[in-house]
């Protein structure tokens, strides 16, 4: 890999049985987030599966767990972070924020597809966006120096977040409905202003968010990644475009998860199929395909705005939100 990688989002299964080791498929320096829950899961669901990971991760030898901004720093090591997917595991909260702080949580999305006590989600025909409680939540992140994610957020709701704020918002895995009109993409509108706060929008490598759901299109997944990072890089500007790939290590039982549970997702959401994603061999070169760096050099992208988009400004809006 010519450039370390920040990866704002990735998910392991939210089970006992999830393995770790599975993370080691990234490349050793690489800063990793790791989804610890969302809608269904409970506050004690989501403490039961950080302790797990931490221990897990400690055991293992590989990873440092992040509790300051140099624990993200390059080494020999994978640095270890985790996010929530909803407000639902704060379990109406506020202060619960700074108990998942603790514990390496850095990063939050208010609302994960429909509405919840804290606002809209992207599949909500009606949307109000935040409500005063998600505001208040939006405050508290800003207190306890967490991301707040606009990722699975409704267009209201994501703009509510970019009008609350006191520092830089993320869209930790989201990417753009004018190249893809899906409706978990965002508008340009959510990117201008997402990218007003300071912040940074991370692009995905689900086929269904990308145009490229087919089983056998790995390159195109990738290729399509960049034209979502050209988009945004003419659109907000070079140093507001990073990656959070939502790479899936449980892929099958999240595909059976969204078949069983359709009123949680839509037909909109899933009609192009099972999910397909770009894993990290895809994007980072271990396997035969073109590296997303590689792509992004023959499109003209700089080393200098490769090495951001890759890393450095998802790093530059942590330095600014986090608490050290």
């Amino acid at each position: 890999m010519a450039h370390p990688l920040w990866e704002q989002h990735c998910c392991l299964p939210l089970l006992p049985r999830a393995d770790i080791t599975e993370l080691a498929r990234y490349p050793v320096g690489t800063y990793l987030s790791v989804n610890i829950g969302y809608a269904p899961q409970t506050t004690a669901d989501a403490l039961a599966l950080v302790h797990q990971f931490r221990r897990d991760a400690l055991a293992d030898g590989r990873f440092r767990l992040v509790e300051k901004m140099s624990d993200t720093e390059p080494d020999g090591h994978l640095a270890l972070a985790f996010d929530l997917e909803d407000s639902g595991p704060l379990g109406g909260d506020l202060d619960n924020v700074e108990l998942f702080y603790n514990l390496g949580v850095r990063s939050l999305v208010p609302t994960y597809n429909h509405a919840n006590a804290a606002g809209c989600g992207c599949l909500d025909a009606d949307d109000t966006g935040l409500t005063a409680h998600g505001r208040d939540l939006v405050r508290k992140l800003n207190e306890v120096g967490m991301f707040a994610d606009g990722s699975h957020c409704s267009p209201r709701s994501g703009l509510d977040i970019a009008d609350t704020t006191s520092v830089p918002m993320i869209y930790s895995h989201s990417n753009f409905a004018a190249r893809w009109a899906h409706p978990r993409n965002i508008t340009d509108d959510q990117a201008r202003a997402c990218a007003e706060t300071g912040g940074v929008i991370g692009i995905n490598g689900v086929g269904i968010f990308l145009g490229h759901n087919a089983p056998e299109g790995r390159a195109a997944r990738i290729e399509a990644m960049a034209e979502h990072i050209a988009h945004g890089a003419d659109l907000v500007g070079i140093d507001h475009i990073g990656i959070g790939s939502d790479y899936s290590f449980d892929g099958d039982q999240f595909n059976a998860e969204i078949a069983a549970s359709p009123d949680s997702f839509s037909e909109d959401y899933t009609r192009w199929g099972p999910l397909q994603w770009a894993p990290p061999e895809d994007l980072f070169g271990e396997n035969e395909i073109p590296t997303l760096d590689e792509v992004l050099a023959r499109r003209g992208f700089s080393e200098a705005d490769r090495a951001a988009v890759l890393r450095g400004n998802f790093a530059r809006v942590a330095r600014q939100v986090w608490r050290d």
